[in-house]
């Protein structure tokens, strides 16, 4: 049986509360114009990308999953978006950083097996990868957004994907390099909010409902981690229908797989405890 709709999880690494707020022009056009909602939400803790990508998925804490690091990478053990979308019939496809395929498909990583990939018997059907190797201070080795949003598009329009997630590392790594109070960042955040405007309204005429958030959020110094507004507060963009929550509510990461199986109309494990928020 078909699933109940189709979605994409647009994941903007490292952006914090205020940055989107501010500076993500067409996301604040489209809530002002009342084609999407946004609310704010709270990452887990530690508030480290590969603990928040693990969480995302999983909805469940990192001391439950055991990523609390991103140094620690293996094959996560609960069920998640993926393997129950998979599960219920549907067909899944990633453009993210390789730590997603490695927590949600195989470990350990390898480039040339693992870059680019359809399996069919999932539960990412369609991957294609990126590894940031060689990644420092200097050098960001961060694939072009364009480039990331057109893949995801050709999933959709190529292979019907039910669910997608796109993870791009531009803004935490530009926020690792500049911090986020400068003219480098408002940059990259014009650029990257354009950049996707190009693409959202070809996704929802295809039939996508449509989430834009982040993993965690980034002080001013470019870091994150901990246990502090700044480095947990994402925005959180919503793009279709339902009913959804008082516009002060403060969302909990781990409520996000839920609430993307609940609009999928996949059964959500009993793994994930936290309650859906969109109806």
């Amino acid at each position: 049986m078909p699933l109940a709709r189709k979605l994409l999880l647009i994941i903007l690494d490292g952006q914090p509360w205020r940055n989107a707020r501010r500076l993500m022009g067409n996301l604040e056009g489209w809530v002002q114009a009342g084609e999407a909602r946004v609310w704010r939400m709270r990452s887990v803790l530690p508030s480290t990308s590969a603990s928040c990508y693990a969480s995302i998925h999983t909805g469940v804490t990192p001391q439950v999953h055991g990523v609390l690091s991103n140094e620690m990478l293996f094959r996560v053990s609960q069920p998640d978006i993926f393997s129950e979308v998979a599960k219920a019939g549907g067909e899944t496809g990633a453009v993210t950083h390789s730590f997603w395929s490695t927590f949600f498909q195989r470990a350990p990583f390898d480039p040339v097996r693992d870059l680019d990939y359809d399996e069919a018997e999932g539960p990412i059907h369609h991957g294609r990868f990126h590894t940031m190797a060689g990644y420092n201070h200097q050098n960001q080795m961060t694939p072009s957004d364009l480039d990331l949003f057109a893949t995801l598009t050709m999933m959709t329009e190529r292979f019907g994907i039910d669910y997608g997630i796109l993870h791009t590392c531009t803004l935490d790594s530009m926020g690792h390099r500049y911090g986020h109070d400068c003219t480098e960042m408002d940059g990259a955040c014009f650029t990257i909010d354009a950049q996707l405007a190009q693409f959202l309204p070809r996704w929802r005429k295809g039939g996508y409902e449509v989430i834009v958030t982040a993993d965690h959020g980034q002080t001013d110094r470019g870091h994150h981690g901990g246990r502090d507004p700044e480095m947990q507060d994402v925005a959180f963009y919503w793009f279709g229908g339902g009913e959804g929550p008082e516009a002060d509510t403060l969302l909990d990461q781990l409520q996000l797989a839920p609430t993307v199986l609940s609009r999928l109309g996949v059964p959500i494990p009993e793994t994930m405890k936290a309650a859906p928020f969109l109806r």
